[in-house]
């Protein structure tokens, strides 16, 4: 069962622009949107606001003036609002779980481009289950025109990143967008040769070419699953995120992978996602796989 499009609201200009860009989504969609509201009673608090009932009924009153505004604009999309108590992080992960999307606000660097990821975003993308898409404040419906695409990293097997790519051609279906699929690739060390490897290799006619095969067999089901999205293969020497970053600026979407493991230290972002979190100047989506 599809779940609902979930956006993760606090009042900020940041979490606005968020809401804004998870009901475009869901009315393409023709998904419900969930409006999730995380509050903690505040025992010293302003006199009139001090009882757990009254900061409760303000926190909803505020979000739903923000939901009043998001159902004007759509009035033919279903939205829920829902005030949970507790920790942001614990309740945006838990909200997550069941969600198709959740969409989460973040501030920009500068006036075009980059993030500024909180510690609160930051763990959230590390502990969802689910995609997380990053909205930053100020981001205008306008990117979202023809001509404009869906950028997907592909890394690894094809497995690895189907969850990624399920995604972006899933988007750019609903949006009748086109689809840049980025495989980066550098030369491995001498070190990480073998005659498996060298053999696979051969085969391909050198390192380009096998890396080309490589996201050409990774966009086969999905070329198939969704025949009317057009397909840019994109194969280039670099690192991964400096790749997709420097087609970032035709992007509507930024779509990368993150590995769903756990370290000494915690659940991890990973590098790729880090570095276009904080510099890409279009919504960027984390998707977790195993």
């Amino acid at each position: 069962m599809t779940g609902p499009i979930t956006a993760g609201v606090d009042g900020t200009d940041e979490s606005l622009a968020a809401l804004s860009w998870a009901a475009r989504e869901a009315v393409r969609r023709d998904l419900e949107l969930r409006v999730v509201h995380a509050w903690r009673f505040q025992p010293n608090a302003a006199a009139e606001v001090a009882d757990r009932d009254a900061q409760e009924r303000w926190v909803r009153e505020a979000a739903e003036r923000s939901v009043a505004t998001v159902a004007e604009r759509h009035p033919g999309l279903t939205v829920t609002t829902e005030i949970r108590e507790g920790g942001p992080v614990e309740t945006l992960v838990a909200a997550a779980a069941d969600a198709e999307l959740l969409v989460l606000g973040s501030r920009g660097h500068a006036a075009v481009v980059g993030f500024l990821l909180g510690s609160v975003g930051q763990q959230v993308i590390a502990e969802a289950a689910r995609p997380v898409v990053l909205v930053r404040a100020g981001d205008q419906p306008a990117i979202e025109a023809a001509g404009h695409e869906i950028v997907v990293g592909q890394q690894g097997e094809a497995d690895d990143s189907a969850p990624a790519l399920r995604l972006a051609f899933e988007t750019a279906a609903a949006r009748g967008a086109s689809v840049r699929a980025v495989r980066a690739w550098t030369l491995p060390p001498v070190f990480a040769y073998s005659p498996g490897s060298m053999k696979l290799l051969d085969e391909a006619g050198g390192l380009e070419p096998y890396e080309t095969k490589a996201l050409a067999e990774a966009l086969e089901p999905w070329r198939e699953r969704f025949p009317d999205v057009p397909v840019v293969e994109h194969v280039e020497m670099g690192s991964a995120g400096q790749v997709l970053l420097s087609v970032a600026g035709r992007a509507q979407l930024m779509v990368v992978g993150r590995r769903a493991r756990r370290t000494a230290v915690g659940a991890r972002i990973g590098s790729v996602a880090h570095g276009v979190l904080h510099h890409a100047d279009c919504p960027v989506a984390v998707v977790p796989h195993d």
